[in-house]
């Protein structure tokens, strides 16, 4: 988790394939910054990061922001009640702190509360209307619960407010994605993938909107640039592979989906495509 980012262009989305049919999905994980939305670093609580960031709340512990960057700190590492305190602690200090109250809600979705993180991002924009993240991070509550209207309405205001920002655009993408607006997600996708060209997240959603609409050699370019960024994204081979079987490429086609089964061995789609190619799915242990 980043700060703010609900985004790491987490793994929202997810393909599943069924004999041949694609089934697009924004799957929940939540939140998308580039990179691997949750992404976890333990290394962001070891004890010389926290250490210092402790030294710096004890000679001045009514500073609020100290507090504020530990959290996030411990959000990072994956520890959530740590980081929860410490932006309790933060908004205690500083009600007025609308970053604190966006990063709470991200760790509040990360713990499955998306009622708590919707009155944090709404609490958040009420005291900064144009604090974009804050609206990103509540769209992709609404994306999630699809309701689909008021998550463009927000994606679009955090667009409104910052052009440079990929979350809005991948985020608005999968809106509308899960809309089956796809020429409207592929515009989206590749906006953020202009500002954001590291990420694996905005090229895997690309490719999942150009199989939708039939256009399998664009969707394995994309699928191939995904699995360059993430060569760990069982996903994202698996729908390499399904390109791959699309354009008759069965033997890479096997290839791609025995990678995948090889990175999760319980990814259905995967296995049943390397039955499908010809091979024999990896029974789980």
């Amino acid at each position: 988790m980043r700060a703010t980012a609900d985004l790491n262009l987490p793994r929202e989305f997810r393909v599943l394939a069924v004999a041949g049919a694609l089934l697009l999905a924004a799957c929940q994980t939540q939140t998308a910054n580039f990179g691997k939305s949750e992404d976890v670093d333990p290394a962001a609580a070891s004890k010389v990061n926290i250490g210092s960031l402790t030294d710096a709340i004890k000679q001045n512990p009514s500073d609020a922001n100290a507090y504020n960057v530990r959290g996030t700190a411990y959000g990072r590492a994956g520890k959530l009640d740590a980081a929860i305190e410490d932006f309790n602690t933060a908004i205690k200090i500083n009600p007025s702190f609308y970053q604190a109250y966006a990063n709470r809600a991200l760790v509040q979705r990360r713990l499955g509360h998306d009622d708590l993180a919707m009155a944090d991002y709404n609490q958040s924009i009420s005291l900064n209307a144009n604090y974009a993240t804050a609206y990103v991070g509540r769209g992709n509550i609404y994306r999630q619960d699809k309701k689909y209207a008021l998550a463009l309405s927000d994606f679009n205001q955090a667009i409104s407010l910052d052009r440079n920002d990929p979350r809005a655009f991948h985020n608005r993408a999968l809106t509308y994605q899960a809309m089956g607006e796809h020429t409207q997600a592929i515009d989206d996708f590749t906006k953020a993938i202009s500002l954001s060209p590291g990420a694996a997240e905005p090229f895997e959603g690309r490719g999942l909107s150009y199989l939708a609409t039939g256009d399998y050699k664009a969707a394995l370019e994309d699928f191939n640039e995904a699995v360059k960024r993430d060569p760990e994204s069982y996903t994202a081979w698996t729908n390499q592979a399904i390109a791959l079987e699309k354009l008759g490429m069965r033997d890479k086609a096997f290839g791609a989906y025995s990678r995948a089964v090889s990175l999760n061995r319980n990814y259905r789609p995967a296995t049943d495509g390397l039955r499908r190619t010809g091979g024999k799915a990896v029974s789980a242990t």
